[in-house]
């Protein structure tokens, strides 16, 4: 059974700890190791983190089996004051994909969202990276093409995906 609880500053290692483990595998072909440890750093260090945490700019929730922790999203609630939930982090340690928990953890993120009147999900992702198919397959369609500069000369070459929520 899988459980989705608030995060709070005491989860921020665990956080950082399954992006480390997460992030070389999604991205290790898709992006150059500076670049990943640049990304890793500006979005994962201390500092990002318990600022977002802390100013409620995500809502951050851990994802745990009945054994450990396995994940955690970031979201975003009535993002750019719309009636939209922004999925802005979703990750689950590696040898837990496959067994049907990003289904799970997508349709909690969907209650999550009608519960603060969300009728749509909308998420960004990589356009090289392989959960593409996954969340075309969960219904989400290519909204835009975008590339955000991010510092250091890098870009985040994105796909912008939407969903909506049926109640």
């Amino acid at each position: 059974m899988i459980q989705i609880t608030e995060a709070s500053i005491g989860d921020i290692a665990k956080i950082q700890e399954i992006a480390h483990i997460t992030w070389p595998i999604t991205y290790g072909e898709i992006l150059t190791k500076e670049q990943l440890d640049y990304m890793l750093n500006l979005i994962y260090s201390d500092e990002a983190l318990l600022k977002q945490i802390q100013n409620k700019e995500q809502l951050f929730y851990m994802i745990s089996d009945s054994e450990s922790i396995i994940g955690f999203i970031g979201i975003e609630h009535n993002y750019k004051k719309e009636a939209i939930t922004k999925i802005h982090k979703i990750y689950l340690l590696p040898e837990t994909q496959g067994k049907g928990f990003g289904k799970i953890v997508f349709d909690e993120i969907g209650k999550m969202a009608l519960e603060n009147n969300s009728k749509n999900l909308l998420l960004n992702v990589n356009r090289f990276n392989t959960a593409l198919n996954f969340y075309k397959k969960l219904g989400f369609e290519i909204k835009e093409t975008i590339d955000i500069e991010i510092g250091n000369g890098y870009l985040m070459e994105d796909y912008v995906m939407g969903k909506q929520i049926l109640q």
